[in-house]
């Protein structure tokens, strides 16, 4: 309910924008502040509740436990229920932030990986592929052992495959071109996969993003059509 109009009920996005900043005010000390905040996120599953983790983890006081703060993003990845407000977050705050990307690659899945290809639990394959399908805007550097470990399991090919194509459709996406056609030549999906084909004509064709070669992706529809 509204503060001000106690018989008006607020929406999750209007709790959020006006509730979540405050639980970094509350007398707790910043791990426990951080664990309200993650279950404020649970329960109006509002991708503004991350910035708000964001804004505190840069504020004067921050940053904010790195223990606590990236096992409460590998914990909801891993969960079984919808994660886009914690993906989106990794996507457009995190990743795409070169200040940051390293950093929070590494600790949702890059130090991992080979966790993941040795023990592939439904757990750590769900937080696999949530976390490589939004990787575009990652380094190429940064990403790249973790995608050629990835490659190894056939449950995570299909995930690969859209993290090669993010890394190059995304605004912000990077990739190397010759080191990304090998890569797709490794995931040996099936000859009409959707987009392989173009993808794997940009790439041949040494682009390394849609937006940097605007037309590329159009010429590669009509070569391959």
């Amino acid at each position: 309910m509204s503060d001000g109009k106690p018989d008006v009920l607020l929406t999750a996005g209007e709790v959020a924008h006006s509730r979540a900043g405050d639980v970094f005010a509350e007398d707790l000390d910043a791990a426990d502040r951080l664990r309200l905040a993650f279950g404020l996120l649970d329960l109006l599953d509002e991708y503004w509740v991350t910035c708000e983790i964001r804004f505190a983890n840069e504020d004067a006081e921050g940053p904010l436990p790195a223990d606590v703060l990236w096992g409460g993003y590998r914990e909801r990845l891993e969960a079984d229920r919808d994660a886009e407000a914690v993906t989106y977050s990794l996507w457009v705050d995190w990743f795409e932030d070169h200040a940051t990307s390293a950093t929070a690659f590494a600790e949702v899945l890059g130090d991992d990986i080979d966790r993941v290809v040795a023990e592939p639990s439904e757990a750590l394959l769900r937080r696999a592929r949530r976390v490589l399908e939004c990787s575009g805007p990652v380094r190429w550097t940064v990403k790249e052992p973790t995608y050629r470990t990835a490659v190894r399991l056939p449950a995570l090919r299909p995930a690969l495959f859209r993290a090669l194509r993010a890394s190059f459709h995304d605004v912000y996406g990077d990739l190397e071109p010759a080191a990304a056609l090998a890569l797709l030549d490794r995931l040996q999906l099936p000859a009409d996969t959707r987009h392989l084909a173009e993808l794997r004509h940009v790439l041949a064709a040494g682009h390394r993003n849609h937006h940097r070669s605007p037309g590329a992706w159009d010429d590669a529809v009509r070569s391959c059509s």
